[in-house]
């Protein structure tokens, strides 16, 4: 059963005054009444609207989406969080589908599934490609497969948000709060949304190139802290290739010309004891990331004992001296201590 008195819809927005209303009227509709609108700088009225339909409004400090959210978080008071678009592309009538496991128990962070039911002209071809790129990066360098990361349909609980060390001011921040999702294991599940496309009159606020660009990237350096074998390899397998190229040219023209080129092998050189020791090093840091994950995994699983234990024993604690207080023999003794 959701509470919607427990549920804030945040909704982060620059320049959505042609389709906000529709997304606040719609969430109104469905019985939302805590909805929190952050917006980024708009200059085409999509305060003044989001205000006249009842909605908390806030202008950010900072810019970016990234920086939006995690500002937002701080106006926020009830227990669920439920993140989506100002665009209209997103359906209210779905988020009950979004937020069931987090009030069943089942997750901490749910993602919805936009390619689960894409309508036609929802998403470019070019995105799409974009997408699935990004998803299989993130598939291989995290080893989670979450379908669609780059989702901005998702809802959490206030608390697992907090867990999260977020960094990110545009368009990376799902990326990187799937990616810390991963890292501090927390429950995560994908549901299947629909995805709309955007109203003709309204403008994307997305670039492709470079916000895909920035995503990678952001792919990548998150590597460093889960999957640091990856992220070390990768420089160390490159740093070997190229010490392995300079090593064959400078033998191929010391063979056919019997030139040498003492400073390009002293740098092949160079360039193989790098690449090995950041291969080392990976490696090193992966083995105590594993042992640290164990290491928590094996505390919790305590924890989790330790008040299994405790509530149960507070119980027969209290019993017990309710039974020594009323038992009849006591009372007589007590009695006859105190008349002597």
């Amino acid at each position: 059963m959701i509470r919607h008195e427990d549920v804030c819809v945040l909704i982060p927005t620059y320049n959505e005054a042609e389709t906000i209303g529709d997304v606040i009227e719609r969430f109104n509709a469905v019985g939302f009444e805590h909805i929190l609108v952050i917006d980024g700088g708009s200059e085409d009225g999509t305060r003044q609207v989001a205000e006249d339909l009842g909605a908390t409004v806030h202008i950010q400090s900072g810019d970016g989406k990234g920086q939006a959210v995690r500002e937002a978080i701080n106006y926020i008071s009830q227990p669920y969080v439920l993140l989506v678009d100002g665009d209209s592309t997103y359906r209210p009538e779905e988020a009950g589908r979004v937020l069931a496991p987090l009030f069943t128990g089942e997750a901490e962070h749910v993602i919805g599934n936009r390619f689960a039911d894409m309508e036609s002209g929802a998403m470019t071809r070019l995105n799409q490609i974009g997408n699935g790129i990004i998803n299989s990066v993130f598939r291989t360098v995290h080893g989670r497969n979450l379908v669609d990361i780059l989702s901005g349909y998702r809802a959490f609980t206030r608390e697992s948000f907090e867990r999260l060390s977020l960094s990110a001011d545009g368009f990376g921040i799902e990326t990187e709060m799937s990616v810390e999702c991963v890292r501090n294991n927390i429950r995560t599940e994908v549901v299947p949304i629909t995805y709309e496309p955007r109203p003709a009159e309204s403008e994307t606020n997305l670039r492709p190139f470079r916000d895909g660009g920035n995503i990678i990237v952001t792919l990548y350096r998150l590597a460093k802290k889960n999957n640091p074998l990856f992220y070390f390899g990768s420089i160390g397998g490159l740093s070997i290739l190229a010490a392995a190229g300079l090593a064959t040219f400078v033998v191929y023209r010391w063979v056919a010309a019997g030139i040498s080129h003492e400073v390009l092998a002293l740098a092949a050189g160079v360039s193989l004891l790098f690449g090995v020791q950041m291969v080392m090093f990976g490696v090193l840091s992966d083995l105590i990331l594993t042992s640290n994950r164990e290491q928590s995994q094996r505390i919790e699983h305590l924890i989790d004992e330790i008040h299994t234990i405790e509530e149960p024993a507070g119980t027969d604690n209290s019993r017990q001296a309710g039974d020594e207080t009323d038992d009849p023999d006591v009372t007589d003794n007590a009695g006859h201590l105190n008349e002597n």
